[in-house]
């Protein structure tokens, strides 16, 4: 067993490359299509390239960089870079209590750390302009269906990652080239509703580093991306587990 202390590192850098890698790419989309004309209302904001295919991008990005993570340092922490995945596992009992507050906050500091070093590498731009790729509600969408966008969201990423990565069963060598597709489907169709968190580390770096920076005030928005992605990523990993006992024989 590697120690906590390496795999708290693990989850922190690992943590840091997903946003990095992925705000940053909602961060230079908002950057590229600054001056355009939206085409509509709920459109506000995601680029020239045309709206699902800039959601496309930005989910690929993500999921490129959480495909790395996992084939670098799954074998020394799980990877999970996201506090909704090691409380699901904890849940059920897949994790172990006293490892549940060290991986959550080295996930929070290394959230936070790649939301500064983007607005250091970038410029304020970052901030002003791409507003460090915070998410929040688009128009019309409301707090609680916000909420359940980000549950179900959720929901198939912990699946996922039951399936093909915790299951004893699974094929090996999958594990990363699914989880990332997972989330690049569920940032395609969950950006322009929710931002498509799915992840509260990932919203808590955009929206700390915004408040350091003198950036907009987001943490009203925060509970969305708590209770959401905790309570999807919790369901589907007891429904997995459901689901996927078999009966004893005697």
């Amino acid at each position: 067993m590697v120690s906590l202390m390496k795999r708290s590192v693990a989850e922190l850098i690992g943590t840091f490359i997903l946003v990095f890698f992925g705000t940053g790419a909602a961060i230079i989309t908002l950057m590229v299509s600054q001056g355009q004309t939206p085409p509509n209302s709920f459109n506000i904001g995601i680029g020239a390239l045309g709206g699902l295919g800039d959601w496309l991008a930005i989910g690929l990005a993500f999921g490129l960089a959480i495909s790395a993570c996992i084939y670098g340092f799954g074998k020394v922490s799980g990877c999970h870079i996201n506090p909704a995945v090691t409380i699901a596992l904890w849940s059920v009992k897949k994790f172990p209590s006293r490892d549940v507050v060290p991986y959550v906050v080295a996930q929070l500091i290394g959230a936070a750390l790649a939301s500064l070093a983007l607005a250091y590498v970038i410029g304020m731009g970052a901030v002003t302009t791409g507003g460090l790729g915070a998410t929040t509600p688009f128009e019309g969408i409301g707090y609680l269906q916000a909420i359940v966008a980000e549950a179900i969201g959720t929901f198939l990423l912990m699946l996922t990652i039951m399936g093909v990565a915790v299951d004893r069963d699974a094929p090996p060598g999958f594990a990363g080239l699914i989880i990332g597709l997972t989330v690049a489907g569920v940032i395609t169709t969950l950006g322009n509703i929710t931002g498509a968190s799915i992840n509260p580390a990932r919203t808590f770096g955009p929206y700390l580093g915004d408040l350091i920076l003198g950036g907009s005030n987001l943490w009203a928005y925060f509970p969305i991306y708590i209770i959401g992605p905790i309570v999807g990523a919790v369901l589907a990993a007891f429904a997995y587990n459901y689901l996927s006992e078999t009966p004893e024989t005697g």
